[in-house]
């Protein structure tokens, strides 16, 4: 597929088909991915292949506490998990909240999971001194991942980028057998998806684009 097409199509995909997902293909996939940059090119990354379906049920069930939270801040029209807004719901309200099936279930029902984790001995977290929260890091990580979503839409397949299960993130840590030095970036259920979305909606440039200044002139 050519480059801009890809860009424009790869959409998140939660529902998968029960097509395998070889070993060849995800080879493929992050043979080409690997070259995405990160920070001194010091490739903090480290990708976990989970195929095994009683470790995707135990991350799935790491989803429903933050999912809960998630859910119930959207019914009440907060922006969810944010970190400058606090929430105006009490613990009992978000206990009481259904978790969203399209939240925990990508993962559970995927044919693979990728795990997306970087080394935090090895990136430069330039921002950790700050008093807010901390996103440098991500620098020398996400590329790689947003480079596997588009390899996997160029081979037909599908996924998306997901934090939810990171708010519980040693219990994640101790499951998947991660160092306390680790941080988990991503959970990326992937397969071919049961249907594809032809046209994705997003923002208009000038919506999100400004001159010189965050409140300057409109670009595009």
């Amino acid at each position: 597929m050519e480059l801009y097409e890809v860009m424009r199509s790869a959409f998140s995909a939660r529902e998968f088909t029960d097509q395998p997902v070889t070993d060849e293909v995800l080879r493929r996939i992050l043979e080409n991915a690997r070259f995405a940059p990160s920070g001194g090119n010091r490739q903090g990354w480290h990708v976990i292949i989970v195929r095994d379906q009683a470790t995707k049920d135990a991350i799935a069930e790491l989803t429903h506490a933050p999912a809960r939270r998630y859910a119930a801040q959207i019914a009440a029209g907060e922006s969810p998990w944010n970190a400058i807004t606090p929430t105006k719901l009490t613990e009992a309200e978000i206990a009481a909240t259904p978790v969203p099936p399209t939240l925990s279930e990508p993962v559970r029902r995927a044919p693979v999971v990728l795990v997306v984790c970087v080394d935090l001995k090895v990136v430069a977290s330039l921002d950790y001194l700050l008093p807010r929260v901390g996103i440098v890091s991500g620098a020398s990580v996400y590329p790689l991942a947003w480079n596997i979503l588009l390899a996997a839409r160029n081979e037909g397949m599908g996924g998306t980028l997901t934090t939810m299960p990171i708010a519980e993130e040693p219990e994640l840590r101790a499951l998947l057998g991660m160092p306390e030095h680790a941080a988990v970036c991503a959970v990326m259920p992937m397969g071919y998806p049961m249907r594809r979305i032809t046209k994705l909606r997003r923002k208009a440039v000038s919506q999100f684009v400004t001159k010189e200044r965050w409140d300057g002139e409109a670009f595009g």
